[in-house]
């Protein structure tokens, strides 16, 4: 029988494996991806169900410590302010991000030229910028033209009312004279490729039923899969395997029965995330690496970012509307993005714009005081529901080694699989800018006309960006892979996640994520004949 062997084999297909899939496969080479999960049923999402809201606390929560999904693995985040967030299934975790859509701004891939700190990345936005665009197209990016952030960029469809709250908030900005601007959201505000317009129903982040929010599942991976990509569910993969010359040879993992199985690959290509990249990189020991795979700078797992994200809410005298429209998307402002050494810390920060909370989670004020219990409950409620709004601070992170990934020595998967564990701790840089977002938050919702304001900072539960853990470079000394995410010491493995970020900027990372798996893709498919040389 003859041995099976993929030309190429993909490990995770959420945002940056499916994307990297569709682009690969006009090649007609043989490309299995392994997911550890499966395909959701949009039948099944909680907004389908009277206890949606609940169900944001369960099963379709952030956290995979408390989901008790079988798909899931443990995260020991003790030793880190900030909890891991991340989703385990066919789209990842596109299925329940809020598909806020930004890009890095040019001056991100320059951190160290401008502010003497950090490190360049290996190429720069122009690099970047047809693959910005192809994955707009893909993904189905509403927004406007014209935002004076960014260099010119044309989104693929109408941008997301931004409805009366958002119309609240950019007021409360216009009388500060700060910069606000719709913002681009992978949201089909119009049918686009098949895929049905939002009907502004409100909880994004528990799964679009709809089939609008562009998660991979119902963009990418359909036509990957008519173009005749294999992609297998619920595979868990133990390790990578090397042959004597410490080159890939394909992966161990365990079936949706428990079996072990090995498929065998010519090159392998990782897109498990920044926290389940470096732990399968550690877990993939061998007489050629003992360290880890791909470990000889000593790198992998280290110099983890998440972006410390604040959260300021404010309540108004008047309903908002707040429920109707998706969840993070209604505006974005970058005042305070670049560094200005007046405000005594270095890089900046974004305000993404929030709806207001649902009739559960507005009633849960009672936990913390800020609703009364007896007899004026009922009108004290009425006084705060349908009336708040909200942003969150999302704070650009610098790399630290000692911010990292390693494998827990007790906890494990159910498959025995050592578990990651999180050592992670805040800066004072990004102490200062959670303090001035904060302050600032609290100045721009006074201004749109809130009547009290609270925050909260760091958030909790807001590790949902992960980024930096086997860091692109020129120097194998300094990075695990290089400028077109191949490995150092194994010419035939390639990262193409989040974790290859070599500075985080102050924005969501998932349309860059995509952008550089499409780099990489169309990077191999132009040098396909020398590739392995």
């Amino acid at each position: 029988m003859a041995e099976d062997i993929a030309d190429v084999l993909i490990i995770g297909a959420g945002a940056a494996g499916a994307a990297f899939a569709w682009s690969l496969a006009e090649t007609r080479m043989r490309i299995v991806c392994l997911e550890q999960g499966g395909w959701m049923d949009p039948a099944q999402y909680p907004t389908t169900r009277g206890d949606w809201e609940m169900q944001g606390y369960g099963p379709f929560g952030f956290s995979p410590n408390t989901r008790g999904r079988a798909e899931d693995y443990p995260v020991n985040d003790d030793d880190s302010p900030i909890k891991i967030s991340n989703f385990n299934a066919v789209g990842g975790s596109t299925v329940l991000y809020a598909a806020h859509f930004p890009r890095l701004h040019p001056s991100d891939f320059r951190v160290k030229s401008l502010d003497g700190v950090a490190d360049d990345w290996p190429f720069d936005y122009a690099t970047l910028e047809p693959f910005y665009d192809l994955n707009a197209e893909m993904m189905g990016v509403a927004g406007v033209e014209g935002d004076p952030a960014y260099p010119p960029k044309k989104p693929t469809l109408p941008h997301v009312p931004l409805g009366r709250l958002g119309e609240t908030l950019a007021k409360g900005f216009d009388s500060l004279g700060w910069h606000w601007w719709p913002s681009d959201s992978a949201i089909a505000t119009a049918e686009h490729s098949g895929r049905a317009p939002c009907i502004n129903l409100g909880p994004c982040i528990t799964g679009c039923a709809q089939g609008a929010k562009g998660s991979t599942d119902v963009t990418y991976w359909p036509i990957a899969e008519r173009n005749g990509v294999e992609l297998r569910t619920h595979c868990r993969v133990r390790e990578i395997t090397v042959d004597d010359e410490g080159r890939a040879t394909g992966a161990v993992y365990y079936d949706e029965e428990g079996r072990e199985c090995r498929q065998r690959a010519e090159i392998v290509v990782l897109a498990c995330n920044g926290v389940g990249t470096p732990r399968l990189l550690l877990n993939s020991v061998s007489k050629a690496f003992p360290d880890g795979l791909a470990n000889s700078s000593g790198l992998v797992g280290r110099n983890l970012m998440f972006h410390p994200y604040a959260l300021v809410t404010g309540w108004f005298p008047e309903a908002l509307d707040g429920y109707k429209g998706p969840t993070g998307c209604s505006l974005i402002c970058q005042e305070f993005y670049e560094t200005d050494p007046s405000r005594g810390f270095v890089r900046g920060y974004s305000f993404e714009m929030l709806r207001g909370q649902g009739p559960l989670q507005t009633a849960m004020q009672s936990l913390d005081g800020k609703l009364p219990w007896g007899a004026r409950h009922h009108e004290a409620y009425a006084e705060r529901w349908d009336k708040s709004a909200g942003m969150v601070i999302i704070c650009e992170d610098l790399p630290e080694e000692h911010n990292r990934v390693t494998l827990d020595p007790d906890l494990r998967d159910g498959h025995g699989i050592p578990a990651p564990k999180i050592d992670y701790t805040l800066s004072e840089n990004s102490r200062k800018m959670l303090d001035h977002g904060v302050a600032r938050g609290r100045e721009a919702l006074e201004a749109a006309g809130a009547k009290e304001t609270d925050a909260l900072a760091p958030l909790p539960p807001a590790g949902w960006h992960l980024m930096g853990t086997t860091r692109m470079g020129t120097d194998p000394a300094r990075s695990v892979v290089d400028e077109h995410c191949r490995s150092h010491d194994v010419r035939n493995l390639f990262v193409i996640d989040g974790s290859v970020f070599v500075t985080s900027g102050g924005v969501n990372p998932t349309n860059t994520i995509q952008a550089i798996a499409l780099y990489v893709a169309d990077y191999m498919k132009q040098n396909l004949t020398s590739l392995l040389d």
